[in-house]
């Protein structure tokens, strides 16, 4: 059963392009780990302060694994200046699985 991740990022006004470079530079070493199937982040065309990073990733333990790399732990840091409120995230499963 895989796992599929919605983050929603608001940034500090003045600080969306560094919102959206802190993204771009997870996308290539998460594609790279075992267990992520995709990972990808969109801008809100009408609000380019509010992004959104959907991510898929074989299971839980594929997730967790993630969080604890050097990449992600960098761009928390990168974040915690730049976001404007803390990230929304939501963990979601295909209709019908057990989580």
């Amino acid at each position: 059963m895989s796992l599929v991740v919605v983050a929603e990022c608001v940034a500090r006004p003045g600080q969306e392009d560094r919102l959206r470079t802190a993204l771009e530079a997870l996308i290539e070493p998460s594609l790279e780990e075992p267990g992520c199937l995709a990972y990808r982040p969109y801008a809100d065309p009408n609000n380019p302060g509010h992004m959104v990073v959907v991510a898929e990733w074989t299971g839980p333990e594929a997730l967790a694994r993630h969080g604890a790399t050097p990449h992600v732990h960098h761009a928390r840091q990168v974040l915690d200046l730049v976001l404007a409120e803390p990230m929304a995230v939501r963990r979601l499963v295909a209709q019908g699985a057990v989580a």
